[in-house]
């Protein structure tokens, strides 16, 4: 053999051998897709008996689900600022806006702190292309959106598809890409037509993002608008569910679809076997808006575990055995950490967060977990607390004042129970039995554990010293008038 074509060969083996282990070293993809108002009971592979979610329902079947995943919150902006910052969203000054409303609004004076070290930032520090398309909701002013806070990209909406400025009498979403606006998508339950092409628009830009960045460890935040309401759909998908709230099915059956068009790249293009992919919802349904989430009690906006506990599915193959369920506490303040962990990053600061490195759950689900606890933070107040299986709900306790409070940020949503309620969550996820009678020690422990986090937090209007106060901004204004 000629000595030329030796040395070709010995080089191209060396340099395959390189790029393989490259390969090997190279840290994982995430693909993060969160909805927005999906209940925990909205997908068929959770039991909906109305919803198609064939997709999904394959991405389970080939990898992993939890049945006891929190959302940060009951609601959109403080569930999201958890899972960005890892850290209750009272902790980042993030649970009321203010004029003590639940979710932060168009032109509103408040948003993510630019001094927090949020997720993006740590994953783009870690060498990693960063995007959200969809969602965005921690902020509209110019130092609140994604592009400040670590995103390379963004294609979306800085808020909920139900809070349209009004310009000619007209409800008006602004459609970004980066810093520009693309498009006014004309908002209101009159207008389902246009907000319909949104859940398409969004797959198609998550795909072409990626197919531009597959060379180097992506991260994309794929937050969806839809179910949030009004709902709405491509009509293709009205054919695809026997909800009696058609609207609501087909915008699930389109999420559906549109999760199977991100699996089919992943695949296509051999980047499946190193991305991580994340499914899961920003809180629980709104049932009066077609909702269902089984058989938890409550909805969207309560602390009863409807409103928080939300579907999560994990997939990566070779690393997440398939079809296999974790039964552990988990929530999106886990996530930061989480993907830190998985990528090498690193949370710089000495700042307290509440989540945890869950990975060890995604490879060995089965393991029982030392108890923790979890903090119902909503509206302002701490409303309840979990630990192990144990769930006490603090409604009752709250004063004359402090109620009127709560109704007030809650739109009145809220019910005070006439006793501090202790439900055991393993044997009555559905929180029908009342054990607080019986089991005195647990109720007393879990109310010092309740009093030590009020300590350091405070509550409503009284920030606790712990607290990371945000940014506040003096004259704000519309994005686009």
């Amino acid at each position: 053999m000629d000595k030329f074509i030796v040395i070709s060969i010995v080089l191209v083996q060396l340099f395959m051998g390189e790029t393989r282990a490259g390969e090997e070293n190279r840290p994982p993809n995430i693909v993060l897709i969160v909805c927005d108002d999906l209940g925990y009971g909205d997908l068929s592979g959770y039991g909906s008996v109305w919803n198609q979610t064939p997709e999904i329902d394959q991405l389970m079947t080939e990898g992993l689900r939890f049945t006891q995943f929190y959302a940060g919150a009951p609601v959109c902006t403080p569930s999201r600022a958890g899972l960005m910052t890892g850290s209750y969203a009272r902790r980042v000054n993030l649970d009321l806006d203010t004029d003590n409303r639940w979710v932060l609004f168009p032109k509103s004076s408040k948003g993510i702190n630019p001094e927090e070290v949020i997720l993006p930032e740590i994953l783009k520090d870690a060498g990693y292309a960063t995007a959200i398309v969809g969602k965005w909701h921690l902020g509209d002013q110019p130092e609140f959106l994604p592009m400040n806070h670590g995103f390379d990209f963004w294609y979306g909406m800085p808020y909920s598809n139900d809070m349209g400025v009004r310009v000619n009498d007209a409800p008006l979403l602004p459609l970004m890409r980066n810093k520009d606006l693309v498009e006014r998508i004309t908002g209101g339950a009159a207008n389902r037509e246009h907000q319909a092409t949104l859940t398409q628009k969004y797959t198609e830009a998550a795909v072409m993002w990626m197919r531009e960045n597959k060379e180097y460890p992506f991260f994309l935040y794929l937050a969806h608008t839809m179910p949030h309401v009004p709902v709405a759909a491509k009509e293709a998908f009205y054919q695809q569910t026997n909800h009696p709230n058609e609207h609501y099915g087909a915008s699930v059956a389109e999420i559906s679809w549109s999760t199977g068009e991100i699996m089919q790249y992943l695949k296509e293009t051999h980047l499946a076997e190193n991305t991580l992919v994340i499914f899961t919802s920003d809180n629980g349904g709104a049932q009066r808006f077609g909702a269902s989430n089984g058989i938890l009690r409550g909805n969207k906006g309560l602390v009863y575990e409807g409103g928080i506990r939300v579907p999560f599915i994990a997939w990566w193959p070779g690393k997440i055995r398939p079809g296999t369920t974790c039964h552990a506490q988990a929530s999106f303040l886990d996530l930061l950490p989480t993907f830190a962990a998985l990528t090498h990053g690193e949370a710089k600061g000495e700042i307290k967060r509440d989540g945890t490195d869950i990975s060890s759950y995604f490879f060995n689900p089965e393991k029982e977990r030392a108890p923790r606890p979890f903090f119902y933070w909503h509206a302002g107040y701490l409303m309840a607390v979990r630990f192990g299986d144990w769930k006490l709900n603090l409604l009752a306790e709250f004063s004359a004042r402090e109620r009127e409070n709560i109704l007030k940020s809650t739109y009145n949503m809220t019910e005070f129970p006439a006793n501090i309620e202790l439900y055991n969550l393993r044997e009555d996820p559905a929180e029908r039995l009342d054990l607080s009678d019986e089991n005195p020690e647990i109720v007393a422990r879990l109310i010092r554990m309740a009093q030590a986090e009020r300590k350091g937090l405070g509550q409503y209007e009284e920030l606790g010293p712990e607290v990371r106060k945000t940014l506040f901004i003096e004259n704000p204004k519309y994005l686009f008038d």
